[in-house]
């Protein structure tokens, strides 16, 4: 086995748990999926672009674990301690499924994290009860996860490939429907409504215990050396995603030079080559063939 089949077998196995599941995406044919979102589409580049979708889910983790309440019941009910791989294996699947997977598929998925929700409840170090299924926090859970990702693809996309400002509002519209489809409420559906409202939730959000812990954790992030490597890279990429005072309420001081000068084009490699071992993406081909009977192509 050559070395592109090496990193493409472990990126498979890191991301999607070494089976992609493509009877997700290859059918029904003519199936439009859950939300209709065509190929080619914002969401479709943003969330099928390896580097981007990476760092900005770090990016995510660290900006969300600044609620106290989300980040209790991470701390209190998520296996992230014990099995790091198998929840990212299980976010990214969602993912996936929720935008290139038939509309079976999709329900299927956001259904399981709808049973999940109802179980993940409790009380946060500062007395105030929580419920994983509150639309609030639903809400502030997926603008942050959106909100980085596009980050990251702005980023990390080729200039020419990059979304322009019409494009970026389609795809906070694009993916409103999936956090609604959970149980979210008064989901922003625009960049002007995206930063309108993480301003507004400033005043909520701070670093707790917890929060460090988890930023801890994810400097270690890995299986093994190369992961760790890996990982560690696109995690200080991430910090570049990151608002300019979330940095600084979680105690990041890496320089801006740094991130500039080091972080993203490290980043901006390590994503090339991860983009070269796994080549043109199986997920995303199966489901262009199931749609080829809708559009015709």
């Amino acid at each position: 086995m050559g070395i592109r089949d090496r990193i493409a077998d472990e990126l498979k196995a890191t991301v999607h748990g070494g089976d992609l599941k493509l009877e997700r995406y290859a059918g029904p044919p003519g199936d439009p999926g859950l939300f209709g979102i065509a190929p080619g589409s914002p969401a479709w580049r943003v969330h099928g672009h390896p580097t981007g979708m990476l760092t900005g889910g770090f990016a995510a983790l660290m900006l969300q674990s600044l609620h106290p309440l989300a980040m209790a019941g991470v701390d209190q009910h998520s296996d992230f301690r014990t099995d790091p791989v198998g929840r990212l294996t299980r976010t990214a699947r969602f993912i996936t499924t929720t935008t290139f997977g038939s509309q079976q598929a999709a329900r299927q998925v956001i259904d399981v994290v709808r049973r999940i929700h109802t179980q993940v409840r409790g009380t946060a170090p500062d007395g105030r009860p929580y419920r994983a299924d509150d639309p609030a926090l639903l809400t502030w859970v997926h603008t942050a996860e959106v909100y980085s990702f596009l980050r990251g693809y702005q980023a990390y996309a080729r200039r020419g490939d990059r979304l322009t400002p019409a494009e970026c509002d389609t795809y906070f519209a694009q993916v409103a429907p999936v956090a609604e489809a959970l149980g979210a409420e008064h989901v922003p559906r625009t960049a002007g409504d995206v930063t309108r409202y993480l301003a507004g939730m400033r005043p909520e959000l701070h670093v707790t215990p917890a929060a460090s812990e988890a930023m801890r954790f994810l400097r270690g992030f890995g299986r093994n050396r190369r992961e760790r490597l890996v990982a560690g890279l696109l995690m200080n990429a991430s910090l570049g995603l990151l608002p300019a005072w979330a940095r600084t309420e979680l105690g990041i001081r890496r320089p801006a030079l740094a991130r500039a000068a080091v972080d993203r084009p490290l980043a901006t490699a390590v994503g090339r080559g991860l983009e070269w071992a796994r080549g043109p993406s199986p997920i995303q081909e199966a489901a262009r063939t199931r749609l080829a009977v809708v559009t015709g192509s």
